[in-house]
């Protein structure tokens, strides 16, 4: 690099651990002419419209959809994710962004209030410059699902994306810039972390997102609160996977291994605890191993490869070293454990039970293809032990009586439980968690009014009683 300063935005390949490329950080007086940048681009982009913002957003949506297979393989080349589930990314983002075009409108229009007399309505204003810190697991949806709804609704949005997938946050300020943002509208920024606390500090500035670790979260959510200034945060999650009874466990297998392995078992919301009744147990645990010892480890760019990588040697070397503390203080290895005997951050598919409280693996979360099944008595043992948790992001039951699934449902301590299918995500679902999963909801209706200023309007006529005020 002919840039002086050390960079911390680069690809590095995970499949083989090759330095692809290097970008420099800015910072000090050039992030301040970003944030500058952004706030004159707010002042003009909430006068447009809300049709005319909606229509940008839009138009982003064709040019994903249009640069489709480009993106896809810039994902898989950043963060090691299969071929064929990068391409359902960048479906799945393109989706959200058509979603917001098609009814961000309507979630932005006054809202009348039924009232006694007179009218009274809410008016749903944007804030002004919002800052969003995202990770690297989902380098395309994390981002869009903040920006979609926030674009449409008014605000201007500067996005600091994870050090690993510059050129995945270097894409999507081209797709917005192409669709016809004008400049400061969407604002990536290579950043330090550093840098992250000044940017909030700075007064036009109004709010903060951050999808990431519980650490960065807490910072993220101590300095907003110092400014006074709204955060949401979508972090950490060990979801359940509770299994009730044996009807149709085959498919129950097939689900497991889907919400434990998808994108490497690299993502918030996959099934990470499996908590199962003791008479269908043996049979779970040995369906899991079958499927778990069939995988195919290769480059996630071969349409065969059935393993991917994970996103990097140290996330490789730290799920290693959890499995193996978790194993050393009693608990038993059906399967894996180790590394993949090849080059890259390839770790085994692994399947640990008898894991007890006091072990790693049972309060910790596990980011990759490591799966902690549990055996149960009945649905009362199964929900205290799926709530004895610090997170509470997602979850799901599967059960032949969807009355009996929708009771445990109502019993699970978490902010999205799905019945019979994983854990999942889609545009008009509100997504979003409790404990220190975080707080606030994304997506849906919900994720245009986190960022909103919802400002009362009281209209009485000329003549009203005046009566007495309280504040």
């Amino acid at each position: 690099m002919s840039d002086q300063r050390k960079s911390s935005f680069a690809t590095v390949d995970p499949a083989t651990g090759k330095t692809v490329a290097e970008f420099p950080s800015i910072e000090g007086e050039e992030v301040d002419s970003a944030v500058e940048a952004a706030d004159r681009a707010f002042g003009a982009w909430r006068k447009r419209p809300v049709e005319d913002r909606a229509a940008l957003v839009g138009r982003a949506a064709g040019l994903m959809r249009e640069r489709k297979e480009s993106l896809a393989r810039i994902i898989t080349l950043e963060m090691g994710k299969l071929i064929s589930e990068a391409r359902g990314e960048v479906d799945l983002a393109a989706s959200i962004l058509t979603y917001y075009a098609d009814h961000g409108p309507d979630f932005a229009a006054d809202e009348p209030l039924d009232v006694e007399e007179g009218d009274a309505f809410l008016v749903n204003e944007p804030l002004g410059v919002l800052l969003g810190v995202m990770p690297w697991n989902f380098p395309l949806y994390q981002v869009v699902r903040f920006a979609g709804p926030n674009l449409v609704l008014g605000n201007t949005v500067m996005v600091k994306h994870a050090g690993i997938c510059p050129q995945s946050a270097l894409a999507l300020e081209s797709l917005f810039r192409d669709a016809g943002a004008p400049v400061g509208v969407y604002t990536n920024l290579f950043v330090s972390h550093d840098e992250i606390s000044r940017i909030i500090d700075s007064p036009v500035v109004r709010g903060a997102s951050l999808t990431g670790s519980e650490r960065a979260g807490a910072q993220v959510a101590e300095r907003a609160g110092r400014n006074m200034k709204p955060s949401l945060l979508e972090l950490g999650g060990s979801d359940v996977f509770i299994v009730l009874d044996g009807e149709g466990l085959e498919r129950t297998v097939d689900a497991a291994v889907a919400g434990r392995m998808a994108n490497t078992g690299q993502s918030c919301v996959a099934s990470k605890r499996f908590i199962v009744v003791a008479d269908v147990y043996d049979d779970f645990v040995e369906g899991m191993r079958r499927s778990f010892a069939a995988l195919e480890p290769g480059a996630p760019s071969d349409e065969s490869t059935t393993l991917g990588p994970l996103s990097s040697e140290q996330a490789a070397s730290d799920l290693v070293d959890q499995i193996r503390e978790t194993v050393d203080q009693g608990a038993e290895l059906v399967i894996g454990g180790g590394r993949v005997d090849r080059p890259g951050a390839y770790v085994e598919p692994t399947i640990l039970t008898g894991v007890k409280p006091g072990m790693r693996a049972y309060a910790e979360e596990l980011f990759g293809p490591a799966a902690v099944i549990y055996r149960v008595a009945d649905e009362d043992e199964a929900i205290a032990l799926a709530n004895d948790s610090q997170y509470g992001l997602g979850g799901s039951v599967f059960c032949a009586d969807v009355e009996r699934a929708r009771r445990v449902a109502g019993r699970v301590e978490t902010g999205m439980v799905w019945i019979n299918h994983p854990t999942s995500t889609r545009a008009d679902l509100p997504f979003g968690g409790i404990k220190r999963s975080g707080y606030g909801r994304e997506l849906s209706g919900l994720g245009m009014k986190e960022f909103v200023n919802r400002k009362l309007v009281r209209v009485l006529p000329p003549d009203a009683e005046l009566r007495g005020i309280a504040g």
